[in-house]
């Protein structure tokens, strides 16, 4: 790399930054702070991890970047900077206007986020009129384009979720997210409740697509050993405050909190050896 390539990534924007967000949520007679003044930020093409058991934090911060944190909850404080635009700021009809071609969300469960009723096709022709105004056939177009991008048959348009396998209903929303070419890629759980065989698959697909098509990721999950094969750099939550933000390869070979050195302790036995591998090698190039 050239010391002109160098000088240029480092005074590149960042795609995210969030500066000393916190997020309360109001009870009968007092708060609960859920995030508290967590920071840090996205660079461009990267994959961010976020780790840490359930209620640590991580969904919340998910939902506060995309503005869809509903009462109880609200932000209390801080930035969310998307490409220099403080999203806090921002009205509703440029909120929505952000969503989906800024910044996109895989959420947890793919059969809750597609409609039951809808077909795959009408699933993608309501997000393409509202924000693009294509008509029927210039939808299904490029939703059939999407589709192949994820490795199904365009012919699949009109069948229904309930017609798709657990982890091809995952690829439809990933097709979702990227439908309008978003600058971040928010993945929330991404690959839970699918088997190891196809959450392999979905990870070296979120990881080719990116090298191809350059956006970033924000990838969420309690699975460390998974965010260290996948992830550029990890940020580890710990009741709401982030304890501990290093590139994977550091967070794998040498943890420096003891709230990260206990995560690999928790590792079941049967993966302990995998682990103990990637350290001895120093290496996490599992997605190359």
């Amino acid at each position: 790399m050239t010391t002109s390539q160098s000088l240029s990534q480092a005074t590149e924007q960042p795609t995210l930054v969030i500066k000393n967000l916190c997020v309360d949520y109001l009870l009968d007679e007092s708060e609960f702070r859920a995030v508290d003044n967590v920071s840090f930020n996205i660079n461009k093409g990267e994959i961010f991890g976020l780790a840490g058991e359930s209620g640590c934090g991580k969904s919340t911060i998910a939902f506060a970047i995309s503005q869809l944190l509903r009462p109880p909850a609200y932000i209390s404080g801080g930035e969310i900077l998307l490409n220099g635009d403080n999203t806090l700021t921002m009205d509703k009809k440029t909120i929505a206007k952000t969503r989906w071609s800024k910044v996109s969300m895989v959420f947890q469960s793919a059969m809750n986020s597609l409609n039951p009723v809808l077909t795959i096709e009408e699933q993608f022709r309501d997000m393409f009129y509202r924000h693009k105004g294509y008509d029927e056939t210039e939808s299904a177009k490029r939703a059939g384009q999407l589709l192949e991008l994820v490795g199904i048959n365009p012919n699949r348009l009109k069948d229904y979720p309930h017609q798709f396998s657990g982890g091809m209903r995952q690829r439809i929303v990933i097709a979702i997210g990227l439908a309008l070419n978003p600058d971040l890629l928010i993945m929330d759980e991404p690959t839970t409740a699918l088997d190891v065989v196809v959450q392999r698959e979905i990870l070296l697909q979120i990881h080719a697509l990116r090298k191809e098509f350059g956006f970033s990721v924000l990838f969420i999950t309690h699975d460390l050993s998974l965010m260290t094969q996948l992830c550029d750099r990890i940020g580890v939550m710990l009741k709401g405050e982030l304890v501990e933000v290093g590139k994977a390869k550091d967070i794998l070979l040498r943890p420096q909190h003891p709230y990260t050195q206990k995560l690999w302790q928790s590792i079941p036995a049967a993966f302990e050896q995998n682990i103990a591998e990637q350290r001895a090698t120093n290496t996490r190039e599992v997605f190359a």
